[in-house]
């Protein structure tokens, strides 16, 4: 029986265990809609397409699995885009059907008409023209292929018009995709200078990211042997922060702890699995980088010992060549330090929380965290909530944090909570939300309800832009346009269907909270919280200083750190005493 090319894709994507689709139907896109509908595939209807490519992200990175999502011509793709640029930063397995206007107008200044194979260049890492039906076949295995080797988005551009062309030809869309993760295995050189320079070292210092997600023994053997303190990127939080006897916290502008000093003070500082962008708050002295992709080395700050490989496969071959360090005094000074630094960031935001208002936001942050499933999904808007999450949620080796921690983009969290929570069904989704973030993205409340998606989605509502007014008075500039109107979320989410908790008074907060978690559906919390309450690094330059005391504002220095003041306590009880040695 003849098949037209928009039932090929369909059948290929079932093929491959896709079971949704989010998206928005209509135009150009309406063979593929319709094939779909025949299909034992869902079509979850987004507001926006910018939500859809956002909630494919989502899926896939709580999945490991190909999810996709699609849009019609001009402007749906113009849409799209912005979501694919996160999706493809974050490394999501995601494949985007970019239909397109029909192929004999192309080049015609014709209705809608947009250039998408170019315009999705730079947020894929493959995107081409399907011309026929018969060369569909061919570009969608391609593309599949692609993402699911880890090549970042992959962008099927679909003129309406080949969607109903027949096609009679399943040769390469019966393909086998392959999904394995190959091991990088470091050049025996470059791991033996490494191993010299370990050896060499009187102290040794690791700063991690993302890519030790399946190397956490390794790394935590290697520091047990060289005696080295553990610092990291928000990237590398939820692997290894959880019972880590060397953890020293976090480095950069949401950075806690001793993870500067440690960074900065050890003779040998080894970067593993990162690509920590923000330069200033890397030494440019005696640095090592381990990676699995040789272009990431040297990106950020100068590395003396360049390793391209596996972070765990790397470990694994030089850990019988390093020699143990007897001597762990480095060690204990960055865990003590660590503690001292908790301890004293602390007291700002555990003394009289119930009767502060507006709320400290930590104060909620800290009360969802405590609350929240053992297997939570947490996803964070950019901008403070980025702080609160990197602060509070706490690792244990089942959470999962995402966020547009590399794109940095505004009004991730609700739709990205979408994916996660279609994909995981049986999970707690949580979102911690700006009133900036979910404000521009809003219409996807609706979408959250017409699925029944039971997100709790927690509003930090402070009425400002409160990660723009803290850029502008640490460069000390005096805030401007970053406060505005208060919004009663509570009631726009409730007008949607949805139902909402709205806290303004703190001493309510641990109840309604606890009952909003507990509530069998959707449900929207509006927490009024202090717009000053702004947070900064815990290691600022002079001149950042200098900025934010001329802008002075009642900002409270420091920013909180919830649970893991506990960790660094049991750590600094773990030190051996002298006569242990």
């Amino acid at each position: 029986m003849a098949r037209n090319y928009a039932e090929q894709l369909v059948e290929t994507l079932e093929k491959q265990g896709v079971e949704h689709i989010y998206g928005l139907v209509g135009d150009s896109l309406n063979p593929i809609v319709d094939a779909v509908r025949r299909s034992s595939i869902e079509w979850i209807h987004v507001r926006n397409e910018e939500a859809a490519a956002f909630a494919a992200e989502a899926d896939s990175l709580t999945t490991g699995k190909l999810a996709v999502c699609a849009a019609s011509c001009g402007p749906g793709n113009t849409h799209l885009i912005q979501g694919l640029y996160d999706a493809n930063r974050n490394g999501a397995k995601v494949l985007a059907l970019a239909s397109h206007i029909p192929s004999r107008q192309i080049g015609s200044h014709f209705f809608q008409e947009t250039h998408p194979e170019q315009i999705f260049q730079e947020c894929s890492g493959y995107c081409e023209m399907v011309m026929s039906g018969d060369q569909g076949g061919v570009v969608l295995h391609h593309a599949i292929q692609s993402t699911m080797a880890g090549n970042g988005v992959s962008v099927l551009v679909i003129p309406g018009d080949v969607s109903t062309e027949e096609v009679d030809d399943d040769t390469f869309v019966e393909s086998k995709i392959s999904t394995g993760r190959p091991v990088v295995y470091p050049d025996p050189a470059e791991a033996a200078a490494l191993t010299q320079a370990i050896n060499e070292a009187d102290s040794v210092a690791f700063f991690v990211g993302a890519g030790v997600k399946d190397a956490r023994e390794q790394v935590l053997k290697l520091a047990e042997k060289v005696k080295a303190p553990i610092g990291h990127a928000l990237g590398g939080k939820m692997y290894i922060q959880y019972d880590n006897p060397f953890d020293v916290g976090m480095s950069g502008l949401l950075g806690y702890g001793a993870a500067h000093e440690a960074t900065h003070e050890a003779d040998l500082l080894i970067l593993l699995g990162t690509d920590f962008p923000y330069n200033d708050f890397l030494p440019k002295g005696n640095v090592a980088q381990v990676d699995i992709n040789g272009s990431h080395i040297g990106r950020r700050t100068k590395i003396s010992y360049p390793v391209t490989g596996d972070v765990a496969a790397t470990i694994d071959n030089i850990l019988p060549h390093v020699e143990e360090k007897k001597d762990r005094s480095f060690l204990d000074k960055m865990l003590k330090k660590h503690y001292d630094k908790l301890e004293h960031v602390v007291e700002a935001y555990t003394s009289n929380v119930e009767k502060h208002t507006p709320i400290h936001p930590e104060y909620i942050a800290d009360l969802i965290d405590q609350e929240a499933d053992d297997d939570a999904i947490f996803t964070v808007d950019t901008g403070m909530c980025n702080v609160w999450g990197a602060r509070y949620i706490t690792p244990n080796g089942k959470r999962e944090q995402i966020g547009s921690f590399r794109h940095g983009t505004m009004a991730n969290a609700l739709p990205q909570a979408i994916g996660a929570q279609q994909a995981n069904p049986g999970r707690q989704v949580i979102t911690f939300s700006g009133d900036g973030g979910l404000s521009m993205l809003m219409g996807e409340l609706l979408t959250v309800k017409l699925h029944q998606l039971p997100v709790k989605m927690f509003v930090f509502n402070n009425s400002s832009l409160g990660m723009v007014k803290l850029e502008m008075l640490v460069g000390g500039i005096p805030e401007h346009e970053t406060d505005h109107e208060s919004v009663d979320f509570s009631k726009i989410a409730e007008a949607a269907g949805i139902k909402t908790f709205r806290i303004e008074d703190p001493k309510q907060a641990p109840k309604q909270i606890k009952k909003a978690l507990a509530y069998n559906g959707p449900a929207l919390i509006d927490v009024v919280t202090d717009p000053n309450a702004l947070s900064l690094p815990p290691t600022l330059t002079f001149d950042q200083l200098l900025g934010f005391s001329k802008a002075a504002t009642r900002t409270v220095f420091g920013g909180g750190v919830g649970s893991m003041l506990s960790m660094a306590k049991s750590n600094l009880r773990n030190i051996p005493r002298p006569q242990d040695f």
